[in-house]
């Protein structure tokens, strides 16, 4: 049975990978982007397609969002402002976009009572050491005068607000992203440690590693990425809960730099990097980064797939061909 479905930030790396596979299973896709990080060419290929509609625009149009939300079966609602790096510059507009156009995405889907699924992120965890880290975890963050929590902090407003519209009884589904990484990344990073490294050694410059590179990340490949979403609209028993979406093979940076040296033929010397040099002063990182994924198995049926090394593999052919020398 198609569907008409809004996917927020589908012009973005996620949001257009959820596209294409919505378009592929036979549903009507309405995409808005601001194409502040996302890219026209990430959807070149369905533009003119009769069941996808691209809108230019930005969640903060709310007129435009409930002439959406009044006509689709389901939101899935991806636009934000993402990367640590960006966040950092400009905390203001990291803010404005996480917490004002959730709270209009949500008050439009609640207007019309369509169902929600709220992309959040593992960023929520803050630097809590407790692995791996369990939905219902206490949140250990740093003070508010350090910008680097206030994205945080912004996407942990927007689960506030997905579950007390769950509590007035919306269908609203939240996932949690850890780390996710394929083809589409843009070069430039965001945040991104393999975008920034695969660029760094096709082009033959040092890979950067930031710190000792002995703090952690599970690395989850797009296709598990946007798995875990989807079921995340399908499965009513998903209403109302928040998911960790990711795979749970831990891996320290310094493993991520040498494997993607070796997997590119890379020359490229590896070379540590205070954290001040690229983010300032003050920057605190949270040493692992685990998720439990038993909530997303036993409700949603979640299992990632793709291994590292699989992933790599083609995300590195991916930026081969689209990256600029």
């Amino acid at each position: 049975l198609s569907m008409k479905i809004l996917v927020t930030g589908g012009a973005g790396y996620i949001g257009s990978h959820l596209v294409d596979r919505l378009l592929e299973r036979g549903d009507e896709v309405y995409a808005i982007d601001n194409l502040s990080t996302g890219k026209i060419s990430n959807i070149q290929h369905h533009l003119g397609a009769d069941r996808f509609h691209f809108l230019n625009d930005t969640i903060l149009n709310e007129a435009l969002l409930d002439r959406l939300a009044s006509d689709v079966d389901l939101v899935y609602h991806l636009a934000a402002l993402v990367g640590v790096k960006y966040v950092v510059a400009d905390p203001l507009a990291a803010i404005k976009t996480n917490v004002t156009g959730t709270e209009a995405v949500l008050g439009a889907a609640f207007k019309y009572w369509k169902k929600v699924v709220l992309a959040s992120s593992s960023e929520i965890y803050g630097k809590s050491a407790k692995i791996p880290f369990h939905e219902e975890d206490d949140r250990v963050l740093g003070p508010t005068s350090v910008g680097r929590w206030s994205y945080s902090t912004s996407k942990a407003i927007d689960e506030h607000f997905a579950f007390a519209y769950a509590a007035k009884g919306l269908p609203v589904a939240t996932v949690r992203f850890f780390n996710s990484y394929g083809p589409r990344l843009d070069e430039k990073g965001y945040g991104s440690v393999v975008a920034n490294l695969v660029r760094q050694a096709l082009k033959g410059e040092p890979l950067t590693v930031h710190g000792d590179g002995r703090q952690t990340r599970c690395f989850t490949y797009i296709d598990d990425t946007v798995e875990g979403t989807l079921l995340a609209g399908e499965v009513k028993a998903g209403e109302g809960l928040v998911f960790n979406i990711g795979a749970e093979a831990e891996t320290t940076i310094l493993e991520l730099a040498t494997t993607i040296k070796r997997l590119t033929g890379s020359r490229s010397e590896i070379v540590f990097v205070p954290y001040r040099d690229y983010y300032g002063e003050g920057f605190e990182d949270t040493r692992r980064r685990v998720p439990s994924i038993d909530r997303a198995k036993t409700v949603l049926g979640f299992v990632p797939k793709v291994k590292l090394e699989e992933g790599l593999m083609r995300t590195i052919a991916w930026c081969r061909e689209h990256y600029t020398r």
